[in-house]
């Protein structure tokens, strides 16, 4: 029976689809470049942390776009709200205090109408000497009407009066605040907002600067009051004291007071950091109001604390603070611009978190790499920019451990260095990056035509030799059958009817990549070029060829053997200067002297022709290149000639002198030549090499 085929239903990006985290291979790989250009593991985890790294399906932010995101958050909040609006709000609520006792007033004495108006239609019958109810002889708040009608007056003048009282309440909220104070209410219902719209005020002012007051001002009683007075002149002649150089008793006022606080002080300093911290909110708001709506809010917080001598002993902490913290470094005024409505509380709130978006942003300024993000509260950068960010940020934070798991990097004394494993991770990524560039281009192959036998099979087929390893091609030896003998059954086969496929077989070669370490390869990328070719040869010979050898050599005033794990991190020579061929070809043809059997070659990569040579133990060094400069280095030329070796060149300059000395060489040595651009001489090198590693069979 058949499966049941596979489904998949698409859908659009919403932000909830989940993406796998980076792994530790494509971090390696996103620092390849830069390690191969620079050779300093630690100077590409930092191009790596700044600046992030992309894969098709999803990118990795670096540190710099996190931090301009964190910036632009906060700006977006200053951009949303109308902070003038707190004003709005505090008015809109007294208007709606007068609106309520305007209209419980007139609803009171319309019931007392009422109320007198039935009493009347059943006094009505009675006799004109008849006795008639007894009658209120007060009016209180709540109460019913009244039913005389001497109280009913008394009840519409004194109505006039509160109503005359409401006409005459100042413009401000201060003023208002401080008329309705002293005001006895006629509406319940009134008297209750204005009741909650103080304990409000009084809450923001309070909490703002001791956090252990919530409970308290929720009933603030009269002893509990007493109480808040007593802390605030106790902590007012700490401070004094500490002003005047003396040494106050944080102890014994801890002790005392030390619940107001919220947590615990190990000097005076701590305490006047913890109030100028808690007092921020406020003053940050005040300052970031317009000079005249400041004043009519800070006079409204006064007005709702009603009790004059707390309102003094607040003023004298706020003194005090400014003559020990002159400069409090918690308070920032903000640049609001938006049209978004905030009440009080909503705007004491926002004023707290942009100062903790304030002082992450320049905590995360001070950010130098990953090991800095670890002093960073991540449960507070959440709560403040959300999950994605970050989680974002902490994956920058996780960079060194993934890539110390993974094998790929160690710690020494001199920072992080590359493994042997990461090094064949980077030249696994350099071939293949070669063969992806040659599938898009359809880069041709070098056969060479040789006879021989056994092999791996091709493509193409021959008429079967005796000897010819019997691979039958079925199909073309029974059509060759039929061609033969026309169609019809049986087909008889004939020896002369059997087709083969050619085989190939494979060389074993030792080769000597020669790599121009002089200053000018630092140019139009020809040294970074140089290494992938390198790392990319030695991945192709390790995991295709493992009984090929390769040896590189690198070159410039004198040259020296390479090991494949120093490739990432050998530079250019800026201290030497000089192109010394001659020495390469020296050290290149020791090393092939180890291999007698198999091809011998030497591939060289420069963009200069030769302008030092040893002459016996001293080298000399002249540019433009000297004629004997190139008859010493043709020399050893030669000598590779003689001993069979190969070379083959690539030129990644086009210049009269290179193209001279290579012709002259290609002469001597019977080697190939090639220009090469440094983005395409990976192809031409790895393939020329694979395709010269086989030749097919006749």
């Amino acid at each position: 029976m058949a499966g049941t085929p596979n489904r998949f239903r698409y859908s659009r990006w919403d932000g909830t689809q989940e993406i796998a985290a980076f792994t530790a291979e494509e971090l390696l790989e996103a620092m390849a470049d830069d390690l191969l250009a620079e050779g300093d593991v630690n100077r590409a985890l930092q191009r790596l942390f700044r600046w992030g790294m992309d894969r098709p399906d999803a990118r990795m932010p670096g540190f710099r776009e996190l931090l301009e995101r964190i910036r632009q958050q906060r700006q977006q909040l200053l951009q949303r709200y109308d902070l003038g609006s707190v004003l709005d709000d505090l008015n809109q609520r007294l208007d709606e205090v007068i609106r309520t006792e305007r209209a419980g007033i007139e609803r009171r004495v319309q019931e007392g109408r009422e109320r007198l108006a039935r009493a009347q239609e059943r006094a009505a019958p009675v006799s004109e000497g008849g006795e008639r109810g007894g009658t209120q002889s007060e009016v209180g708040e709540g109460e019913a009407a009244p039913a005389d009608p001497a109280l009913q007056r008394l009840l519409e003048r004194m109505a006039q009066q509160k109503l005359a009282f409401l006409d005459q309440l100042p413009a401000d909220p201060a003023g208002r605040i401080r008329a309705l104070s002293d005001y006895e209410f006629m509406d319940p219902e009134a008297r209750r907002k204005f009741q909650e719209l103080l304990a409000s005020l009084q809450r923001q002012v309070l909490e703002q600067t001791f956090q252990g007051l919530q409970q308290a001002i929720q009933n603030l009683t009269p002893e509990a009051l007493q109480e808040l007075r007593q802390m605030l002149r106790d902590l007012n002649e700490l401070l004094r004291e500490h002003a005047q150089g003396g040494q106050p008793d944080l102890d014994r006022f801890k002790h005392r007071w030390g619940h107001y606080f919220g947590r615990d002080f190990a000097s005076v300093e701590e305490l006047l950091d913890h109030l100028a911290r808690q007092m921020a909110a406020v003053q940050s708001l005040l300052d970031s109001l317009p000079p005249e709506m400041r004043q009519q809010l800070e006079e409204a917080l006064e007005a709702a604390l009603r009790d004059p001598e707390l309102q003094q002993e607040l003023r004298q902490l706020g003194r005090m603070l400014g003559q020990l913290m002159p400069e409090n470094p918690y308070r920032q005024a903000q640049p609001f611009s938006g049209s978004e409505e905030l009440t009080l509380s909503q705007a004491l709130r926002l004023m707290e978190q942009l100062r903790e978006m304030q002082d992450f942003e320049e905590q995360l300024e001070s950010v130098r790499d990953w090991r800095d993000l670890g002093r960073v509260d991540f449960e507070r950068l959440r709560e403040l920019y959300g999950d994605e960010l970050a989680a974002q940020l902490d994956a920058l934070r996780q960079i060194t451990r993934l890539l110390e798991e993974a094998g790929y990097i160690q710690r020494t004394r001199r920072g992080y260095e590359l493994t042997p494993r990461a090094i064949r991770r980077i030249g696994q990524k350099a071939l293949r990056e070669i063969f992806q560039h040659l599938k898009r281009n359809r880069f041709g192959q070098h056969p060479i035509e040789r006879s021989g036998r056994g092999g791996e099979p091709l493509e193409e087929t021959k008429a079967y030799e005796f000897g010819d390893p019997f691979l039958l091609h079925l199909p073309r030896t029974v059509m060759n059958a039929i061609q033969r003998e026309g169609p019809g059954t049986p087909v008889r086969l004939r020896p002369e009817d059997f087709e083969v496929f050619r085989t190939e077989t494979m060389t074993r070669a030792a080769t000597v990549l020669m790599v121009d370490m002089s200053r000018s390869m630092l140019y139009n990328g020809c040294f970074l070029a140089a290494k992938k070719v390198a790392l990319a040869l030695d991945s192709l010979i390790r995991t295709q060829f493992p009984r090929d050898v390769l040896y590189i050599i690198g070159f410039s005033y004198v040259a020296s053997v390479l090991e494949p794990e120093e490739l990432p991190h050998i530079t250019w020579d800026e201290y030497n200067y000089g192109t010394n061929m001659q020495h390469g070809f020296m050290l290149a043809r020791q090393l092939l002297a180890r291999h007698r059997g198999g091809t011998r070659q030497i591939i060289l990569i420069t963009d200069g022709e030769p302008t030092a040579y040893f002459d016996g133990e001293q080298v000399r060094f002249s540019y433009p290149p000297t004629y004997q400069t190139f008859q010493e280095t043709l020399k050893e030329v030669a000598r590779c000639t003689r001993e069979e070796i190969v070379i083959n060149t690539f030129m990644l300059e086009r210049s009269p002198y290179l193209a001279s000395f290579v012709n002259e060489m290609t002469r001597i040595n019977k080697g190939r030549a090639f220009f090469a651009t440094p983005d395409h001489l990976g192809e031409y090198i790895v393939m020329d090499y694979v395709a010269n590693k086989r030749f097919r069979l006749r």
